[in-house]
């Protein structure tokens, strides 16, 4: 039983050992030379000068010198080559759609701060405006340029004026219509340049849409004059076109945001205005009223 034993695992060693000497050939022959190829190794080593590897350490083979010397291209379908090959519709969308871009930022960011300054205002107004003696002082402290000093200048205004002709009009009719003229007035002064948001908003995409149109008639042309659809002769023009749509959505999307956004502030603010000039009527009535 012990020598079975033993015979069998001499014949799976024997396996074995046949089996790891058939996978290894393939390599061990790749591995060593030719006899003629190691005697031709052999003479070129001693053909060579000996110090000339010393003398040239730092030796790169020629592939890879070659491949370090060659510089890194950059990309061809960027906005600058697009620029460069691009024709006169595709620089003038551009352009639109640039022009429209900066418009619409600059509107957004001055009429925030001219919303800022008239709540600051606002909050003016409401701590020491009714605190004055009378009307007059108190509009006089408020800067020239303050939609609430406009409203005090007008309900005075209306006051003064009430006389002749239009003295036959009631007072509290006369000085209503003055207020209400008035409050318009800074109503037309804060909604200025919205506009101007909303047609980017509703005209951009559509803009950056005929731009893409354009960028794809270029790419079947190419397709065209090639004959076949290659990705060198289309990535070009379907760049431009991608180009375009992302101008146009970049130009609509802060100008629409920015229009709801200011729109909803106008809202808040005019409702101040309104209440300053409804009390406002009440004092000036009032005092009217008392003379």
């Amino acid at each position: 039983m012990t020598r079975l034993c033993a015979d069998s695992a001499r014949r799976l060693l024997l396996a074995l050992g046949s089996a790891a000497l058939l996978v290894l050939a393939p390599a061990t022959g790749l591995a060593q030379p030719a006899p003629g190829a190691s005697t031709a190794t052999a003479a070129s080593a001693a053909s060579t000068p000996a110090g000339a590897g010393a003398a040239n350490p730092g030796s790169i083979p020629m592939p890879a010198r070659a491949a370090q010397q060659q510089p890194a291209a950059g990309n061809p379908y960027g906005l600058g080559p697009m620029w460069q090959h691009g024709d006169f519709v595709a620089r003038t969308v551009l352009v639109i759609l640039v022009l429209m871009s900066l418009a619409s930022w600059y509107v957004i960011v001055s009429k925030l701060l001219e919303q800022s300054w008239i709540a600051r205002q606002g909050r003016r107004v409401a701590d020491g405006f009714w605190r004055a003696a009378d009307v007059s002082a108190a509009s006089a402290a408020l800067p020239a340029t303050s939609p609430f000093r406009h409203i005090a200048d007008a309900a005075l205004q209306a006051s003064s004026r009430h006389e002749g002709l239009h003295a036959r009009v009631e007072l509290a009719d006369w000085m209503d219509m003055c207020l209400l003229r008035a409050t318009d007035k800074v109503q037309r002064r804060l909604s200025s340049g919205l506009s101007l948001l909303a047609t980017v908003g509703s005209t951009s995409p559509f803009i950056g849409l005929f731009g893409t149109v354009w960028g794809i008639y270029h790419a079947l042309t190419a397709i065209g004059v090639a004959g076949q659809a290659s990705i060198d002769r289309v990535a070009g023009p379907v760049g431009e076109a991608l180009i375009m749509t992302a101008m146009g959505l970049a130009a609509a999307v802060p100008a629409v945001l920015g229009y709801n956004w200011l729109l909803r502030r106008n809202v808040v603010l005019l409702g101040d205005v309104r209440d300053f000039s409804s009390e406002l009527q009440a004092v000036m009535l009032s005092s009217q009223q008392a003379r």
